[in-house]
């Protein structure tokens, strides 16, 4: 499927319903499991990956679990299957039999978890559970992904003597591990980080909680995005259900898009983005090794304002749903602009273009099975003029309603013949 998208007008005053957050929805309903008989979370993301987390917490043990495409519930799964008796299957889609687990599985097996690779070393298909599981220290990289951080943290409390994590190197995506402590600690938990990158965690369980599960900051992104480039000086919208002191590290979206002319009001338990007149910076360097799923959204906004930037701290990006960096150099080409990655987690815009004949005069933008990838190029229509995104259907994997809702707001969103 393709979807052709245009701008049909300028975005002028709307209010956007967003979904709720992934990330503390798969947080909620693992500790929810884990605290056991009373325990429940409402306003749970309606998404593919949550579908995935409520199914396999569901599943007993006859058939494999598939997690498709969601590395979050890859990971938290694997940690939580640990604790059973039961052995279970875990796999995913090809792209996921390709992103590497063995930093996890090494750390699970430390602590007496039984998991056996069934194609390739430190990847998925995963065969976990029956092993006896037991607390004690694990030290491990923290530079790769904070999910394997998180999927450790969330057992602790269920391990005789709970867990130290000593965590060597830069920590990848910081506010995620942030979020999970303090989502533990409204379950009961006890967590304290201790001197030199030390996470200890009491044993004891969880307590059964209700959980009421916050609108998604990750997915307002697109809705400052589109503020940001939106011809119309004073354009408002407001989106639904966010929080100025939220757990998602997302939240950091409102600093960052600060400086390329967006307001932002909380009003009632709302947030109001206003574009403001003046003038834009020449530049934006920012790190945002802490903030990840922020990059794709700002590397697009920057180029559709014209704004050069450097945006350090993106390593991991190349181990996402897929190689990201590569994928934004490659689809934003397709529009006219030239951006560049230092081979280092840098990556670079000089304001360099190409001409429409060097560009595709009719573009194709391929999302690389990344809902990211679709959701922070299209916007791009309201500079560049009509584009087509390739399976555009990969957003169900956190904002199914994306496409409906940017119609709503004036976009022209048409599925091609």
């Amino acid at each position: 499927m393709r979807y052709n998208v245009n701008q049909r007008g300028p975005v002028g005053a709307c209010e956007v319903n967003l979904p709720a957050s992934k990330s503390l929805t798969n947080r909620a309903l693992l500790l929810s499991a884990l605290a056991g008989r009373g325990s429940s979370v409402s306003n749970a993301a309606v998404c593919d990956d949550a579908e995935v987390m409520q199914q396999a917490l569901r599943n007993d043990g006859s058939l494999p679990v598939d997690v498709h495409g969601a590395g979050t519930a890859m990971r938290f799964l694997t940690a939580y299957f640990s604790l059973s008796p039961m052995r279970r299957v875990i796999t995913g889609s090809e792209r996921m039999r390709h992103r590497p687990i063995g930093i996890l599985v090494d750390a699970l097996r430390s602590l007496g978890a039984e998991i056996s690779y069934m194609e390739s070393e430190g990847f998925p298909p995963l065969r976990v559970g029956g092993g006896v599981m037991h607390g004690g220290e694990v030290a491990l990289p923290a530079t790769v992904s904070s999910q394997y951080i998180s999927a450790l943290m969330m057992i602790g409390p269920c391990l005789s003597g709970g867990l130290t994590l000593r965590l060597e190197g830069h920590i990848a995506s910081r506010p995620y591990i942030e979020m999970t402590a303090a989502m533990m600690r409204l379950f009961g938990a006890t967590v304290r980080e201790g001197e030199g990158q030390v996470i200890e965690i009491g044993e004891g369980g969880y307590r059964a909680t209700a959980y009421s599960v916050e609108s998604d900051w990750s997915a307002s992104s697109y809705w400052y995005e589109i503020a940001a480039l939106s011809a119309a000086s004073g354009c408002t919208i407001r989106l639904t259900g966010l929080s100025r002191n939220s757990l998602q590290g997302d939240s950091a979206v409102a600093e960052l898009f600060a400086p390329l002319g967006i307001a932002t009001d909380y009003r009632d338990g709302d947030v109001v983005l206003t574009r403001k007149g003046g003038s834009l910076p020449e530049s934006l360097v920012r790190d945002l090794g802490a903030v990840p799923d922020l990059a794709q959204t700002l590397m697009a906004t920057c180029c559709g304002l014209g704004v050069r930037f450097s945006f350090s701290g993106l390593d991991n990006l190349r181990v996402k749903e897929t190689d990201r960096i590569t994928a934004m150099e490659t689809e934003l080409r397709k529009l006219g602009f030239v951006i560049k990655d230092d081979g280092a987690g840098t990556v670079n815009w000089d304001g360099r273009t190409v001409q429409a004949v060097q560009a595709d005069a009719h573009p194709v933008i391929a999302t690389y099975e990344d809902h990211r990838m679709a959701m922070s190029i299209a916007p791009l229509a309201m500079v560049k003029g009509p584009l087509t995104v390739d399976n555009p259907e990969v957003v169900a994997k956190s904002y199914p309603g994306y496409w409906q809702a940017i119609a709503k707001a004036g976009f022209t969103v048409k599925e091609e013949a």
